[in-house]
């Protein structure tokens, strides 16, 4: 059996643009990436702190170091530059190895820095 699991989590991350006109997607920092563990293409979720807004997208990598956390498309109507997020990156896995997992957790600044990088909560 597989189950959804968190694998990474990147905590009250700050929105620092939004295209509506963009085809869709989320661009996070390169820097964020590689501390979380989460990759180009892979699907994620994004829930609005600042209006309790939930998307599902995808990553598109941003420049490395630029902090950039960009909602593109349509989720450009429910997240504005200054709002604050949590972005959840899941994967299917096989319920003996979910067992053993636990998600790496990104803390961040108001500027997207890195703060903090935890394994498991």
């Amino acid at each position: 059996m597989l189950v959804n699991v968190c694998i990474a989590k990147l905590h009250r991350a700050t929105v620092t643009d939004a295209d509506l006109n963009y085809v869709g997607s989320i661009t996070i920092d390169e820097l964020l990436l590689e501390a979380s563990g989460l990759m180009p293409g892979q699907m994620v979720q994004i829930t609005n702190v600042s209006n309790a807004v939930l998307w599902r997208t995808y990553i598109v990598k941003g420049q490395k170091g630029k902090g950039e956390i960009v909602l593109n498309g349509p989720p450009a109507r429910h997240f504005q530059k200054g709002d604050v997020v949590i972005i959840l990156g899941a994967a299917w896995v096989e319920a003996s190895e979910a067992a053993k997992m636990s998600p790496t957790v990104v803390f961040m600044n108001d500027k997207n820095q890195i703060t903090e990088v935890k394994k498991g909560l």
